[in-house]
């Protein structure tokens, strides 16, 4: 299959393991982030960790949408759910997230709330049709990826004259979440991880191309290489990140050219500008308030806004005890310094986010039996 097999080849991944080994400078520790969760999925579905030399430390950062949303907005869903007109239609993830005291939408659903599982959010507005006297709420979530298909969605259910349907706004932006882990005092509690180089998202960047990551390299001197899925992409961009930190450079480079460009999508962009603009500040698990971080409907589709739409209390929510999530998001710590880690928390009965969706690190760790390294 071209473009997937070519980058899965034993041969092709051991040569560049031995590039790796060979040119990781013995006196020095590399710590390189990949902040998207498909990558961590990844690194441990291959065995990528076990090819890397031990001064070559991968961290895993907060780029799983299911699970930097923070208790509060899972608790808002459910408060929404439990509307007798309401219908909230979530991906599936989301429905087992837990909110306050271990509430996730699936509890809440098996309580008599109509909350229901989509593949996308375009079934949300065939369920909006079919239903036309309940109100259909979309649960929006997720990066740059997923923001272009709300957008559609909204614009369409305009379009359509579709007046039962309306977004819970949950899109959040990359590049706000990586100044944040370089910079923000406001999770100094957590404390710090020295951070020598980023794996840029790969889908994320087929929407915003590789610009914005140029001022990440200049402003704070990390290199930033974009990569695929494949272990061969993963491993090249390891190899392109030590390279550059040997040679002190600090540059963005881009090893995923078959799909990410330096623009990105600018049909996907003014897509999104048209629907969406900046919210001032938004609340990430492990990262805290985040200023610019997050999206909010704009006033000219209020009437497609939920949060405008129904009266959603403001609630005060804390972490589960012993739940070590947030500073697994943030590479402070790893799963398995969970004490619930395996034991109390599992995917089967997760306890934080990180463990409901396939691409959080503890359950990519508790999936290949990561209990170690």
């Amino acid at each position: 299959m071209k473009y997937v097999e070519e980058f899965r080849g034993r041969e092709r991944v051991q040569a560049v393991a031995a590039m790796i080994n060979a040119e990781a400078l013995p006196s020095r520790t590399y710590n390189l982030m990949e902040f998207c969760g498909g990558h961590t999925h990844a690194i441990f579905r291959h065995g990528i960790t076990d090819l890397l030399p031990e001064n070559v430390r991968m961290v895993h950062g907060p780029g799983c949408p299911v699970c930097v949303l923070p208790i509060s907005r899972i608790d808002h869903a459910t408060a929404l759910a439990r509307i007798p007109e309401v219908i909230l239609c979530s991906y599936g993830d989301m429905l087992r997230v837990p909110g306050s005291n271990g509430t996730s939408l699936l509890k809440a659903k098996s309580q008599g709330a109509d909350a229901r599982m989509v593949y996308s959010c375009m079934d949300s507005l065939k369920i909006a049709r079919e239903n036309p006297g309940r109100e259909v709420v979309f649960f929006a979530i997720g990066f740059e990826t997923t923001t272009p298909p709300t957008a559609m969605a909204i614009q369409q259910a305009r379009k359509s004259g579709l007046k039962n349907f309306s977004a819970f706004c949950n899109h959040v932006l990359t590049p706000a979440a990586i100044q944040n882990i370089l910079e923000s005092p406001h999770v100094r509690e957590f404390g710090t991880v020295p951070l020598d180089g980023f794996i840029g998202p790969a889908h994320v960047s087929a929407v915003i191309g590789s610009r914005p990551y140029e001022y990440f390299a200049e402003e704070y001197q990390r290199p930033v290489v974009i990569a695929g899925f494949e272990p061969l992409d993963i491993m090249q961009a390891v190899l392109m990140l030590i390279r550059q930190l040997n040679e002190r450079r600090a540059e963005v480079e881009n090893q995923y050219t078959r799909v990410v460009t330096k623009e990105g999508n600018r049909k996907a962009q003014e897509l999104v500008a048209e629907v969406f603009e900046l919210r001032k500040v938004f609340e990430w698990r492990g990262l805290g308030q985040v200023p610019y971080s997050g999206l909010r409907i704009k006033k000219e589709y209020a009437e497609f806004d939920a949060e405008r739409r129904f009266s959603i209390p403001s609630v005060k929510t804390e972490e589960r005890k012993g739940c070590e999530c947030g500073a697994v998001l943030r590479g402070i710590k790893r799963p398995f310094d969970c004490k619930l880690f395996g034991t109390v928390c599992a995917p089967e009965n997760p306890v934080g986010s990180c463990m409901v969706s396939s691409e959080g690190a503890c359950a990519a760790y508790y999936t290949f039996r990561r209990h170690g390294r």
